[in-house]
């Protein structure tokens, strides 16, 4: 593991995961700001964080060495030197207009010595009432006028309230990083903290990129799942477009990295665009060797390709298959019978309630060991049921973000199995 990246599948014993603890970004969400931030309620932090802490506490007690994402990013600035670029990024991408009002942010978060806090304040956004902005000399007439429209909001900076869904900015697959181009421009800007970890951080910078966050077509990483060593399944969603998964295998199969890739076959699974299935990991997940957690919604026929490299250069073989899920994860997966288990046991009342609160979205420690929101209950009681050992993770807060356990964490770090 020269650059400390390890993960061939998603029930591994895991070893290493990147979590980000809530933070003051979400005292910067108020309700007209909701839904440009994708969010539907406000959590209240003070126990979104103890809850966070008690789902990172879970993870060490089963041997699990939990990373932070702010700090990662600290560690790689300082390693490298590189926090004046990236502050000159993060401003790029802020929505900032007019140059004034950019020295003068820019002015306020260089005063800020400790790098992790730089980070943290990044992350939590920056008010208007914060810093001292000057009278406008001049102004063009793109500032004037968007000062008006801006003026519902008392936001100069947009907080990241996402951030704490580590599964999304970017997805480690193998020894490498998917690091993506995501849906919405509110959480692209979480992608830009992927680039210095994995540019710069001291453990992780000579990892291979499978993806650029400067590529055309947006992607994911709750899209991604790691079937094992060899094969990728990947969503065609809201959030990832079947463009991107086309790049993705054409840098997998004949790429700059492509000898370091060990992926063979892609399965890209054609699924409903709807909040319900947001991401491949809203649909199923899988929580043991021949067992996937799975909304009901996703039964019957799917429309499913399958890419592998072709014989003659940047060829990229597709072939089209139309089966049930239960038939191609055998089929991806090499096991005889696949055992789906539904979310709410299939009552569609009580698959509705807990798929709203990510009750198929589950994180695997070790097969047949999952983490699972405790609101869950009919869920839960059926993977009791099944023989599932089950890490209960308390949820009333952390829920309201609309992600699970599995879109809380992600693994730098997976034993084979």
């Amino acid at each position: 593991m020269a650059n400390g990246l390890y993960v061939h599948s998603e029930i591994g014993p895991l070893k290493k995961v990147c979590l980000h603890r809530p933070g003051e970004e979400l005292l910067n969400l108020t309700p007209d700001d909701l839904e440009r931030l994708l969010f539907d309620d406000i959590p209240f932090l003070e126990v979104a964080q103890a809850e966070h802490d008690k789902f990172a506490e879970l993870l060490r007690e089963q041997g699990v060495e939990v990373l932070y994402l702010e700090k990662l990013v600290a560690e790689a600035l300082d390693a490298a030197g590189s926090r004046e670029e990236f502050t000159q990024q993060w401003l790029a991408e802020s929505g900032l207009k007019g140059k004034e009002a950019r020295a003068a942010v820019k002015e306020y978060m260089d005063s800020i010595e400790d790098t992790k806090a730089f980070v943290d304040k990044c992350i939590a956004g920056l008010r208007e009432n914060e810093i001292d902005l000057p009278v406008r000399s001049s102004s063009t007439l793109s500032e004037l006028v968007g000062a008006d429209q801006d003026g519902e909001t008392d936001l100069l900076v947009d907080p990241m309230p996402n951030t704490y869904f580590t599964r999304d900015p970017f997805a480690v697959v193998g020894r490498g990083v998917n690091l993506n181009h995501m849906f919405s421009v509110t959480r692209n800007r979480e992608t830009l903290l992927g680039k210095y970890i994995f540019r710069d951080h001291p453990e992780y910078k000579d990892a291979p990129l499978w993806y650029r966050r400067d590529s055309a077509f947006h992607t994911e990483g709750g899209d991604v799942l790691n079937i094992n060593a060899h094969t990728l399944a990947i969503g065609i969603s809201q959030r990832t477009q079947a463009a991107a998964i086309d790049a993705l295998a054409q840098n997998m199969f004949w790429g700059d990295n492509a000898e370091k890739c060990e992926i063979t076959d892609i399965y890209a699974f054609n699924i409903p665009v709807s909040r319900a299935f947001m991401h491949l990991d809203t649909v199923f997940t899988q929580i043991d060797v021949d067992k996937f957690t799975i909304h009901p919604g996703i039964m019957g026929t799917l429309q499913v390709f399958r890419l592998t490299k072709g014989a003659t250069e940047g060829e990229v073989k597709i072939e089209e298959l139309n089966d049930t899920l239960e038939h191609i994860l055998e089929k991806a997966t090499g096991v005889d019978a696949i055992k789906l288990i539904k979310c709410g046991g299939g009552d569609p009342v009580a698959a509705a309630r807990e798929q709203w609160n990510d009750g198929s979205n589950t994180l695997a420690v070790a097969p047949g060991k999952i983490c699972v929101y405790q609101r869950n209950s009919v869920t839960n009681d059926v993977l009791y049921k099944e023989g599932l050992d089950l890490i209960v993770v308390p949820s009333a807060e952390l829920s309201r973000g609309r992600g699970g356990p599995r879109c809380m964490s992600m693994p730098f770090e997976r034993e084979d199995i």
